[in-house]
């Protein structure tokens, strides 16, 4: 579990490096070699961002997903059963 933890935070530092600088220089390479004109490079800095984002926020989907799944696994008590016990016990101090 925790090795395929690690390899979502992984994949996640991934998603997250590619930041506008990277992106317009991925764009700037295409330019500059003839593969893409100056605004095909704009469109294709603004799609990479997109998706970028995109895949960011599934990741945090997922992540969440997982978290919730192994909380559920332990069967650990919750705020609300906390709360629910403090207020039994307070009952039973009062008699």
């Amino acid at each position: 579990m925790k090795e395929y933890i690690r390899k979502i935070g992984l994949l996640g530092i991934g998603v997250a490096a590619l930041t506008k600088e990277k992106a317009e220089k991925i764009a700037n390479d295409l330019i500059k070699k003839g593969e893409i004109n100056e605004k095909e490079g704009k469109a294709l800095v603004k799609d990479l961002l997109k998706k970028s984002e995109q895949q960011r926020m599934e990741l945090e989907r997922k992540i969440d997903e997982e978290v919730k799944k192994i909380l559920k696994g332990l069967n650990l008590a919750s705020k609300e059963d906390i709360k629910r016990l403090e207020r039994e016990i307070d009952k039973l101090k009062k008699g």
